[in-house]
């Protein structure tokens, strides 16, 4: 009978939209506890996820009846038809893929939400509690014991059809049904994607040093570390880098009716970004996961994409939004590109606006600015 309804799940999920599905007990992970336990005390973590090791490795804290659980991924794009290029006086910042088209949870829970009423159907008595990334169990410990693929070494699950170009969820229910095989790891000795980190974040064995990984960095809301400011590059939001260099994933690209491309805004102007309203962006940019901080990340990201390409057009509204913004992050930031961008012939501005602000973290991004223009003098 379990079997049988097995079956009839991936047929059905087939249907729906998901690419790949697999099957696990709700067995606790412990071989997870001392990944997450080296992972806590290295403080490797980003703060996004839960800290509750107990709560990320036993399904049965989030749902007792749990017997099984079902993993799902849908793969999405990674090239993008008609993208727009960025050329000096419209330079363009670029939004990961995992943020391309609808915001993932929407996508992943339309799946999980359709899969859980078919299972209810056919058995009314079972209990169902679907995860999308904001659930506390790891989606790839998950995903990795159930067979969708393995955790390679830039900390993706990769998938022999799909690659890594996955997003992942699960369904737990109190339905036992037969477990997957796990996959064996195929990445051998290579350690292009560690390699090729920009920041270093990948500290080997599928470890993740979230605190320096670019994707995470974007997504926060201060100041940006120094030493991290020309690593972003343009990107508003996540990074694709260790992705983009696996070789695994050549060759794939995934498509979904429901994930829309739409160029213009995955690759967005820069300028107009820096006094967008709050009105404006909701409409323009709530649907995608990278709007998920609101537009100040997003602001501050576009301010050092501007920064990297030293876009002297740019300095005008740079100097307004200095001038003018009253969120220290922002002002701050605008200041310092000043000095990356202008060098000495906005140095009189700086020294004049130094003597004029009164935040003390606003007046020593103005001296990281001034200290630009001596870098470049010496």
């Amino acid at each position: 009978m379990s079997e049988q309804l097995k079956q009839e799940i991936i047929a059905y999920s087939r249907t729906i939209g998901i690419d790949a599905i697999g099957f696990t007990t709700a067995e606790p992970f412990e071989e997870l506890r001392p990944k997450l336990e080296e992972y806590y005390s290295k403080g490797y973590a980003s703060g996004f996820e839960s800290s509750d090791i107990e709560l990320r490795i036993d399904p049965k804290k989030s749902l007792p009846s749990a017997r099984s659980i079902i993993a799902i991924a849908v793969g999405y794009p990674n090239r993008l038809p008609d993208a727009p290029r960025s050329i000096r006086g419209e330079r363009r910042g670029m939004f990961a893929r995992s943020s391309w088209g609808m915001d993932y949870h929407s996508l992943l829970r339309k799946r999980l939400t359709l899969l859980q009423a078919f299972i209810e159907e056919r058995m009314p008595s079972a209990e169902c509690l679907s995860m999308v990334d904001t659930g506390v169990l790891s989606d790839r410990a998950v995903a990795e014991r159930a067979g969708l693929g393995y955790a390679a070494k830039n900390g993706f699950i990769l998938n022999d059809k799909l690659g890594t170009w996955t997003y992942l969820g699960e369904l737990l229910t109190s339905i036992p049904l037969p477990p997957d095989k796990p996959v064996s790891d195929s990445c051998l000795d290579c350690t292009i994607c560690i390699d090729r980190c920009p920041t270093g974040a990948l500290v080997g064995n599928g470890q993740l040093n979230a605190q320096k990984c670019i994707s995470f960095l974007t997504q926060t809301k201060g100041f940006l570390p120094d030493e991290y400011r020309g690593k972003i590059g343009n990107r508003l939001y996540g990074c694709d880098t260790c992705q983009q260099v696996c070789p695994r994933n050549r060759g794939i690209n995934t498509l979904q009716d429901d994930i829309i491309l739409e160029p213009l805004k995955l690759k967005p102007l820069l300028e107009p970004l820096l006094t967008i309203s709050n009105k404006m962006f909701k409409n323009e940019y709530s649907h995608l996961a990278g709007s998920w901080r609101g537009k100040k990340p997003i602001q501050r990201n576009a301010i050092i994409a501007l920064a990297h390409f030293k876009e002297e057009s740019a300095v005008p509204a740079l100097k307004k939004v200095a001038v003018e913004d009253t969120r220290p992050v922002i002002k701050g930031t605008a200041y310092w590109a000043i000095g990356k961008i202008a060098g000495q012939l906005e140095a009189p501005f700086l020294k004049e606006r130094y003597n004029i602000e009164e935040d003390a973290e606003v007046r020593n991004e103005i001296l990281k600015g001034l200290e630009e223009i001596e870098h470049v003098i010496n």
